[in-house]
C-alpha cells in the first residue's frame, strides 16, 4: 500500500490548480498580467507570474539533496512543508501526530491549527535528549498519521541514531509517515536519511536553505518523499508559491561559487561552535553544555533570567524557552566577533556573581 493512502480522503484525489499556459516567445494575453514590469532588477520580468512549480530550481535542489525530482517539492522553508503534511494527513478531531520533547515548536503549532491531537515523548536530558525508541513506538496508535523526528534536534542539538529512525520506519511501515527534519544536518557529520527514500515508502525528509546556506530571509526549502505524497502536497500547496526574486537569488546561491562559500562558512560555524562550547564550560554560572551537531548550543545556567537580562543589556539576544528547559538558554553561533562579545558579557557577569544569586 502506498503511504499516500493515509492522506485525508478530501485531498487524496485533489487536482492541482491549472495555471495559464506559459510559452516562451508568445504574446501572453491569457493570465491578466500587466504588459510592463515594475522593476528591471531581475532576470525574469516581474509583471509575469513565476512558474507555478519552478522546474529548474526543483532540479537543482533534487541534485543537492540527493533524490529524483519527482520525489521533491520546493516549499517556503521547511515550515510550510510541516503545515502541508499535517493538513494533508490529519483529519480534524480524529488523527494525531507524535513528536519528541523538547523539539521544534511548529510541529505542535500546526497540529493545533489543524485540530490534530499531539502526543509528546520526552527525551533523556542525560543522553542528549534522545528519546527511548520503545517510548516513541508506545506513543503511536491507530490514529497516528505523522511522527516528527528533528535530527539534529532543535533546540538541543542532538542527533537521533540512524538505527532508531529505521526501527520506527519499519514498525510504522503502512500506518504512519515518519518525517525526519534535517534543517541543521549540514552542521553535523551525519548522512541525510534521503538516501533511504527508496528503501522506506513511509519516509519523508525536510530540508532547508535557511541555515547552512544563510537564506532564512528567502524562505526556501524542500520536502522529499514518495511520489504519491509529493503529488498530493503539490496539489494542496498554493500556486506560485515561490516568487521570482526568491527563485533567482536561490539559483545564484546554489551556483558553484555559492556552494563553495557556504561550505567554508559552515566550517567556520562548526569551529566557532566548538570554541564557544569549550569557553562556556569554564564559566561558574554554566552547569552543562550539551554536545551539538547544529549551529547552536543548549546551555544550562544557574539563573537563566539573570543571564537573559544581562546579555540583553549588553545588546545580545539569546533564547530562553522555559518549561522543561527553564534553566537553559539556547545560543546561536554567530561570527567570531559576536561570539567574543557574548563571552565578554558572560565573563563579567560570572565575576560579579550575579548569575548565582
Amino acid at each position: 500500500m502506498s503511504i499516500a493512502a493515509l492522506a485525508r480522503p478530501e485531498v487524496r484525489d485533489l487536482k492541482p490548480y491549472e495555471a495559464a499556459a506559459q510559452v516562451e516567445g508568445t504574446i501572453r494575453l491569457n493570465a491578466n498580467e500587466a504588459p510592463w514590469s515594475g522593476s528591471d532588477a531581475f532576470r525574469r520580468p516581474l509583471n509575469r507570474y513565476p512558474e507555478i512549480r519552478p522546474a529548474g530550481l526543483r532540479e537543482t535542489l533534487a541534485t543537492r539533496f540527493g533524490c529524483p525530482t519527482s520525489k521533491l517539492l520546493v516549499t517556503r522553508g521547511s515550515s510550510e512543508a510541516i503545515d502541508l503534511l499535517i493538513r494533508v494527513f490529519c483529519r480534524t478531531g480524529i488523527d494525531s501526530i507524535v513528536v519528541t520533547s523538547p523539539s521544534f515548536s511548529m510541529y505542535a503549532h500546526y497540529a493545533r491549527i489543524q485540530g490534530a491531537a499531539l502526543v509528546s515523548v520526552a527525551g533523556d536530558p542525560d543522553n542528549n535528549f534522545i528519546p527511548n525508541p520503545d517510548d516513541l513506538l508506545a506513543a503511536c496508535t491507530d490514529t497516528t498519521r505523522l511522527v516528527f523526528l528533528c535530527s539534529p534536534n532543535n533546540p538541543t542539538g542532538g542527533v537521533l541514531p540512524r538505527s532508531v529512525i529505521e526501527r520506527l520506519l519499519r514498525a510504522r511501515a503502512e500506518r504512519s509517515v515518519v518525517v525526519v527534519d534535517e534543517a541543521y544536518i549540514e552542521f553535523s557529520n551525519e548522512r541525510s536519511t534521503a538516501e533511504l527514500l527508496g528503501q522506506y515508502p513511509n519516509l519523508v525528509v525536510l530540508r532547508t536553505l535557511s541555515k547552512a546556506l544563510g537564506f532564512a530571509g528567502a524562505r526556501c526549502g524542500a520536502v522529499l518523499g514518495p511520489e504519491g505524497v509529493i503529488d498530493i502536497l503539490s496539489a494542496v500547496q498554493a500556486p506560485y508559491a515561490l516568487s521570482t526574486p526568491v527563485v533567482e537569488c536561490v539559483e545564484d546561491a546554489l551556483s558553484g561559487e555559492g556552494i563553495d562559500i557556504a561550505a567554508q562558512r559552515v566550517a567556520e560555524i562548526i569551529a566557532e561552535r566548538d570554541r564557544l562550547a569549550a569557553e562556556l564550560a569554564k564559566l561558574r554560572m554554566v552547569s552543562k553544555v550539551w554536545p551539538s551537531s547544529a549551529n547552536f548550543l543548549l546551555v544550562r545556567v544557574h539563573n537563566a533570567e539573570t543571564v537573559m537580562a544581562a546579555t540583553r543589556e549588553a545588546g545580545i539576544l539569546l533564547r530562553h524557552f522555559g518549561g522543561e528547559l527553564s534553566g537553559c538558554v539556547r545560543i546561536s553561533i554567530g561570527s567570531a566577533t559576536e561570539n567574543q562579545a557574548l563571552l565578554d558579557a558572560l565573563r563579567t557577569l560570572d565575576v560579579d556573581g550575579a548569575a548565582n544569586e
